[in-house]
């Protein structure tokens, strides 16, 4: 035990209590049970020690990761019980999915120790995970995604700017534009900056290695993450692989689900069920129709990688323009928790209601001409007009 608060006293020293996620705002952390999910490396454990470090007393508190070797002649309920015994009231976990049924101690610690203050983090295939213990009741989950631009002109260039709202963007884009030049010179160079090294925090460690750290996530996740989550075989993450890289090749990629299952030599249901692995590994995204539902049954009309990093960490060569602009307008929307699906005419439907076309500075309507509500979202473009907004101001949105 003493191990275990050395440990999380050298951790707390060393974390930078200065910047703060949008997410770190929103959390109620007042609440009993609070889980953070998010893909690997894009900082739930640093949002956990900095509420410590800001807001809680050191002496009622611990912080442990469930992947400590201690944990493998220990359990978290032993853990648990001495720390409480000892006047402990804040207890958080971090690494949950690495620990065995962590989900039924959780809920027993839960209903037993009422004056106990769980907070829990892990990877997003948590969402795989089966168990019997319900802790929907118990626990407020939230997503933390990767770094939106204006986060990573936060963490970067430490520059503050507010979160916007969708609807006062569309409506105030030109305003916007123009009190954020003044913060912002010359946006589109750190936007460029943005979509090759700014989703992952640890671009601070420095950019010679990121894309080989990326790779190394992605082997992580699927190597050692997804055998936690699902009883999968070697083969089955050979072939996880296989449709990632035949993927980033060719995205957006427009599926021909018998064909994928063909070349992997596995069932239809089956290339469906890996492209749900993939997508809760927050690896890649995928789009559909409203009109066909989000049925694990139903194909996904496109696929996207997750993010504009790992298209610049799996590309050979430079990667494709439209591609980017696609990418980065999705992963703007869905992470500030917008829905969004395949329309019928444009690129995206937004919140069942607006529909974007996404491109270069001078793309036209004429692909949304008659549509309500349509919009253009404009790459390299400092400044919009009327429906025409400037791509990076959709990094504000959270």
């Amino acid at each position: 035990m003493e191990s275990l608060i050395i440990k999380f006293r050298g951790l707390l020293e060393s974390v930078d209590p200065t910047f703060n996620r949008n997410l770190f705002e929103q959390i109620n952390w007042k609440a009993r049970g609070i889980k953070i999910e998010g893909a690997r490396g894009v900082g739930k454990s640093t949002l956990m020690l900095q509420q410590i470090k800001k807001n809680l007393p050191i002496k009622d508190t611990l912080y442990l990761t469930l992947d400590d070797l201690y944990f493998r002649s220990h359990t978290l309920t032993e853990v648990a019980e001495e720390f409480y015994q000892h006047g402990g009231r804040h207890l958080f976990l971090d690494e949950v999915h690495k620990y065995a049924n962590w989900q039924v101690e959780v809920k027993n610690l839960f209903d037993f120790k009422k004056q106990l203050q769980l907070v829990m983090s892990g990877s997003s295939i948590l969402a795989l995970q089966r168990s019997q213990a319900d802790l929907s009741r118990r626990v407020i989950t939230y997503l933390l995604p990767g770094l939106s631009f204006r986060e990573y002109l936060g963490l970067h260039d430490g520059i503050s700017l507010p979160v916007i709202d969708l609807k006062e963007l569309i409506l105030r884009h030109e305003e916007i534009a123009e009190t954020t030049l003044k913060k912002i010179p010359s946006p589109l160079g750190k936007y460029r900056h943005y979509i090759q090294y700014g989703t992952y925090p640890f671009f601070r460690e420095g950019e010679g290695d990121y894309f080989v750290r990326i790779n190394q996530l992605i082997n992580v996740i699927i190597d050692y993450d997804l055998i936690e989550a699902r009883a999968m075989e070697g083969s089955s993450l050979s072939q996880l692989k296989k449709l990632l890289y035949i993927i980033s090749r060719s995205v957006p990629f427009t599926p021909n689900t018998n064909k994928l299952a063909e070349d992997l030599g596995i069932s239809r249901g089956r290339i469906l069920d890996m492209l749900n692995i993939l997508e809760k590994a927050q690896l890649i995204r995928n789009l559909r129709s409203s009109a066909h539902g989000v049925s694990l049954m139903n194909k996904p009309d496109k696929i996207y990688l997750n993010n504009t990093n790992l298209i610049h960490a799996l590309a050979d060569g430079k990667p494709e323009k439209g591609n980017i602009r696609e990418t980065l307008f999705y992963a703007h929307i869905q992470d500030a928790g917008l829905s969004v699906s395949y329309p019928k005419a444009g690129d995206f439907l937004v919140q069942e209601k607006y529909t974007f076309e996404v491109g270069g500075k001078d793309k036209s309507f004429e692909q949304i001409k008659g549509i309500k509500d349509a919009y253009v979202a404009a790459d390299d473009l400092e400044r919009g007009v009327g429906n025409k907004i400037p791509l990076w101001l959709f990094g504000f949105l959270y």
